[in-house]
């Protein structure tokens, strides 16, 4: 895949640094740290739109394009796909800045589904 001229699409919503402590046995950064930080990142971004408590309730796509390595600045990119009556759907892309640098190349994409939850952890209704 060449990302040469590619740019993240949606907010940068976090960044942050891939540890060795997070690595699989092959040492690439596991995949589900990866999952964990996106996931992270759609919960901030559906949190702010429907200015409240939200919970995950479905991995709709994820797709792993490129391995992150360790010493990867993982920068998680959102964008708000869809508001319905009670949930939101968050798009999102994770880019890897190799070596900590400006040198950056996008490692997994995925859609995340959050619904918006009252104080009791009912779901309640999103507002327009």
């Amino acid at each position: 895949m060449d990302n040469a001229n590619a740019e993240p699409k949606g907010a940068l919503t976090i960044r942050t640094l891939a540890m060795p402590a997070d690595t699989n046995p092959s040492g690439d950064i596991f995949g589900g740290w990866v999952l964990s930080q996106m996931d992270i990142a759609g919960s901030i971004a559906a949190h702010e739109r429907v200015k409240g408590r939200t919970v995950t309730v479905a991995v709709e796509a994820m797709t792993f394009i490129a391995p992150v390595k360790v010493g990867d600045v993982l920068c998680i990119y959102t964008t708000v796909e869809r508001v319905g009556t009670t949930s939101i759907t968050v798009g999102m892309e994770a880019w890897a800045r190799r070596n900590r640098l400006a040198d950056r190349v996008k490692v997994t994409q995925g859609r995340f589904v959050y619904v918006a939850l009252d104080d009791d952890g009912q779901k309640r209704r999103i507002d327009p």
